[in-house]
C-alpha cells in the first residue's frame, strides 16, 4: 500500500479489459466478470468512482500486436500525457502479448510515475525490482502465446497427417454425413467445374477459359463459407483469378493437402509494427501433408501436375517461361531462343511484319542485343516441319478433334438445361409458397407474389438467352456434316491454313510437338535448331532475307568497275561506259554522273579524272590532260591566251559540256615549241573559268 501515493490517487485509474476472440467474449463470461471487478479493486485502493475509467474497446482483439487495438492506443496515450495514476489489468497477457508493446508501456509508466496493478500485487515500473518482475511477466506472456500456437499447430499437423483434420472445401466438394469428402450433389455445379478443366486442357490459358464461358453465356458457382449466407450458391461471371484458384487447388485432383500456405515475417518500415506476418503460397515440395487419392476428384493427379506446368509456362516473368499462346501472327511467339546467348527472344510487331529480338541485355546491362531476325521465313520453315511431322498422326487427330467438338457441344447444352431446370424449380417453389399462405395474410401474400413474379421473369429471360445461343445440333447436325468435318480434319494442312483457324490455335497445336526453336543469324543464312517435345532435335538452314539497305546497296561488281575506271575516266564517261555494259544501281536504275559520284564518295574512291579543276592539282589528271591554269603556268602565258589557242585549234582540249572548264592535251614537243620565254598577258583574251 505504500507504493500508492497521493499523486497517484489524484489521477485516473485506467481499467483495461480485453479478450482475444469474440467467442471468448461470448462464452468466457467468468473471465470477463473478473476483469470488470477490477473497478471495485481500484475503489478499494483509494480511487474515487468518478476517477475510474474502463477501457474495453478491444474486446475480441488479439494482444499479439498493438495495431488495430484502439483501446490500448488510448491507454498508452493517457499514460504518456500523465493523466493516469495506475493501470489495472487482470494479468500482463491482457495488456500485451508482445514484448515490444509491453516494454514500451512500462517505459512510459516509469517516466510518468504510473503504477501497474493486477489481481495479485501493485508494481511501480520506476523501481528496478518491480520493473524486472514485470519484464519477466511480459516475457512469459509472449512465450505463453508461442506455446499455445505450437500446441495448436502440432495438434493440427498430427491430425492432418492422419487425414482427419477438416478444412474449408472449395466449391464443388462437400462433406457428407459421415464426414467424407464427396462431390457437390448439384449437377450444375459439377458440370461448371468439369467444363473449366476440359476447356483449359484444350485452350491452354485461363483467359481463354474466361472467354469461352463469356461467349456461351455460362456462369460459375461460388458456395458461401461464412454466415449469414453460409452454404448458399451464388452464380457469377467467371474471372481469370477464379479460374486460377480452381486450377491451383489440389483438392480438385482428389488430394488431401495441408500446409499449402506459409507465414513469413517481413519488415514493414513506416508502419506501427516494423515486422509483420505475411501469408505466402508454398511450393508443392514444401507442403506438410500430401495424401493422393484421398477422395473423389474432378481430375487426376497427373492432369493436375500437367496443368501446373502449363500455368507456369504461361507466365512471362521468368527466363524459361514461354507465355500463353496469343492472337498475334508470330507463330513461334514465346518459344524462340537466341543461339548466341541462350536467352528467350522477345517479339516486336512493326507495320505488317514482326521480328524476333534478343534485347534483354540492353535494359539490364546497357549492352546492345545479340540479334534481330525477321520472323516470317523462320515461321514458315517451322510450320512446314510441323506439318510434315503431323502426316502419320492425321487420322487419330481428326477423330479426337471430332470427339472433342461433340463433347463441348454436349457440355454447353447440358449446362443450359441444368440452368433452366434450376430456374423452373425456383419458380415452382415460389408458386407453392404463395399457394400455401393464408389468403387473409395479405402482407405476406404480396411479398410471396412479388417473389413468384421475379422467378417467372428470370425463367423467361433465361429462355430468351437460350433461344439466342447456337444449338449443338446446329454445330454438328447431320451425318453428312460429320463426314465433311472428318474429311477436312484428315487434310491437316487445309485445317492449318483455313481462315477460320486462329493464330492462337495454330500456336497451341505447334507447341504440342515443338518445345522451342533456337535461331542463329549468319552472314547469308539463318540456322534453326528445332527441339521437339520428345527431346529430339532437327537442324536446318534457311536463306536470310536481306534488309532494305542490303537490297538497295550497289553490287560489288559495279563498285570494283568504278574503282578501275575512276583512274582514267570522268564521272560522266564512267556513267556512259557502265550503262553500255548493262550495269545498274542497287535500285535497278541507269547511271549518270551524279550517281557515279555518290558511289565514289560512299566507298572512298578518288577521282583520277575530275571534271572540275582542283586548286591542289599541279600536274595532269589520270588521262594526261591539264587544267587551263596549269597549262598557262607551263607555257608562260595567261589563261586567256590558253583559251584563245584552244578555240583556234592550236591546242587540243575537251569540255564535258559547253561552258565547263577545259582540259588541255600537252606533249613535251608542244611545250618546247610554243612555250614563251617570258609570260605575256593576252589583251584581247576572253576570261574563262579555271
Amino acid at each position: 500500500m505504500s507504493k500508492i501515493q497521493s499523486e497517484h490517487l489524484g489521477r485516473q485509474a485506467l481499467i483495461y479489459v480485453r479478450q482475444s476472440t469474440l467467442m471468448q467474449v461470448r462464452e468466457n463470461v467468468g473471465s470477463k466478470a473478473r476483469q470488470y471487478d477490477l473497478v471495485q479493486r481500484a475503489i478499494n485502493l483509494g480511487w474515487g468512482k468518478e476517477q475510474v475509467v474502463v477501457i474495453d474497446q478491444d474486446q475480441g482483439r488479439s494482444g499479439a500486436s498493438a495495431e488495430g487495438r484502439d483501446g490500448f492506443q488510448q491507454l498508452v496515450a493517457e499514460v504518456g500525457l500523465g493523466h493516469a495514476g495506475a493501470v489495472f489489468s487482470l494479468e500482463a497477457s491482457r495488456l500485451a502479448r508482445s514484448c515490444i508493446d509491453w516494454y514500451r508501456l512500462l517505459e512510459i509508466c516509469a517516466l510518468t510515475k504510473t503504477l501497474v496493478v493486477d489481481e495479485e500485487s501493485i508494481y511501480d515500473p520506476s523501481h528496478y525490482n518491480d520493473r524486472l518482475l514485470l519484464g519477466f511477466k511480459g516475457t512469459m506472456s509472449e512465450a505463453e502465446l508461442h506455446w499455445l500456437r505450437s500446441r495448436l499447430a502440432g495438434g493440427k499437423l498430427k491430425k492432418a497427417e492422419s487425414g482427419q483434420l477438416r478444412m474449408a472445401l472449395p466449391t464443388g466438394l462437400v462433406y457428407n454425413n459421415a464426414g467424407k469428402v464427396v462431390f457437390d450433389a448439384d449437377e450444375e455445379v459439377q458440370q461448371a467445374l468439369q467444363m473449366i478443366f476440359e476447356t483449359f486442357e484444350s485452350a491452354g490459358s485461363t483467359r481463354a477459359v474466361v472467354r469461352y464461358f463469356r461467349e456461351h453465356g455460362l456462369r460459375f458457382p461460388t458456395r458461401q463459407l461464412r454466415p449469414p449466407d453460409q452454404g448458399e450458391l451464388r452464380w457469377e461471371r467467371l474471372t481469370p483469378g477464379r479460374v486460377s484458384d480452381v486450377l491451383h487447388n489440389p483438392l480438385y485432383a482428389g488430394a488431401y493437402v495441408y500446409g499449402r500456405t506459409k507465414k513469413q515475417l517481413e519488415a514493414c518500415p513506416g508502419k506501427t509494427r516494423p515486422v509483420e506476418k505475411r501469408v505466402r503460397r508454398a511450393n508443392p515440395q514444401d507442403w506438410d501433408v500430401l495424401r493422393l487419392d484421398a477422395h473423389p476428384g474432378y481430375i487426376s493427379w497427373d492432369q493436375y501436375v500437367v496443368n501446373q506446368q502449363r500455368l507456369e509456362d504461361n507466365r512471362t516473368n521468368g527466363k524459361e517461361n514461354r507465355g500463353a499462346a496469343r492472337e498475334g501472327a508470330a507463330l513461334l511467339q514465346g518459344i524462340v531462343i537466341c543461339g548466341m546467348c541462350g536467352r528467350r527472344m522477345n517479339l516486336r510487331y512493326r507495320d505488317k511484319a514482326f521480328f524476333y529480338r534478343c534485347q534483354l541485355t540492353y535494359p539490364r546491362y546497357g549492352v546492345s542485343g545479340c540479334q534481330t531476325i525477321r520472323g516470317e521465313d523462320v515461321d514458315a520453315e517451322a510450320a512446314a516441319l510441323f506439318l510434315e511431322a503431323m502426316n502419320p498422326a492425321q487420322l487419330s487427330v481428326s477423330l479426337q478433334a471430332l470427339e472433342q467438338v461433340d463433347a463441348h457441344t454436349r457440355q454447353i447444352e447440358r449446362n443450359w438445361q441444368l440452368r433452366l431446370e434450376r430456374a423452373a424449380y425456383d419458380a415452382d417453389l415460389a408458386r407453392r409458397r404463395y399457394c400455401a399462405v393464408d389468403p387473409e395474410n395479405r402482407l405476406v401474400a404480396r411479398s410471396l407474389e412479388r417473389d413468384w413474379n421475379e422467378k417467372l421473369a428470370n425463367v423467361e429471360r433465361l429462355e430468351r438467352e437460350y433461344a439466342a445461343t447456337p444449338r449443338p445440333a446446329e454445330l454438328v447436325a447431320s451425318p453428312e456434316e460429320r463426314a465433311r468435318i472428318l474429311g477436312l480434319a484428315q487434310d491437316f494442312r487445309a485445317v492449318w491454313e483455313a481462315s477460320t483457324t486462329t493464330h492462337a490455335e495454330r500456336k497451341q497445336l505447334l507447341r504440342f510437338l515443338i518445345k522451342d526453336v533456337t535461331v542463329t543469324r549468319g552472314e547469308n543464312d539463318i540456322h534453326l535448331g528445332v527441339r521437339w517435345q520428345t527431346g529430339a532435335v532437327s537442324e536446318l538452314e534457311i536463306s536470310r532475307r536481306k534488309r532494305i539497305d542490303e537490297i538497295m546497296r550497289t553490287s560489288e561488281t559495279v563498285v570494283e568497275r568504278i574503282r578501275t575506271l575512276a583512274k582514267v575516266q570522268t564521272d560522266r564517261q564512267m556513267a556512259a561506259l557502265l550503262n553500255g555494259e548493262g550495269l545498274t544501281t542497287g535500285a535497278g536504275r541507269t547511271f549518270d554522273s551524279i550517281r557515279v559520284r555518290r558511289v565514289r564518295l560512299k566507298y572512298h574512291i578518288p577521282a583520277g579524272c575530275p571534271e572540275m579543276p582542283n586548286p591542289s592539282l599541279e600536274g595532269p589528271r589520270g588521262d594526261g590532260r591539264y587544267s587551263a591554269r596549269v597549262a598557262a603556268q607551263l607555257l608562260n602565258v595567261s589563261i586567256g591566251t590558253i583559251n584563245n589557242w584552244c578555240r583556234t585549234g592550236k591546242l587540243e582540249s575537251v569540255q564535258a559540256v559547253p561552258g565547263s572548264p577545259r582540259w588541255i592535251t600537252l606533249t613535251p614537243e608542244n611545250i618546247v615549241k610554243i612555250r614563251k620565254p617570258v609570260r605575256q598577258p593576252c589583251k584581247n583574251a576572253h576570261p574563262v573559268a579555271d
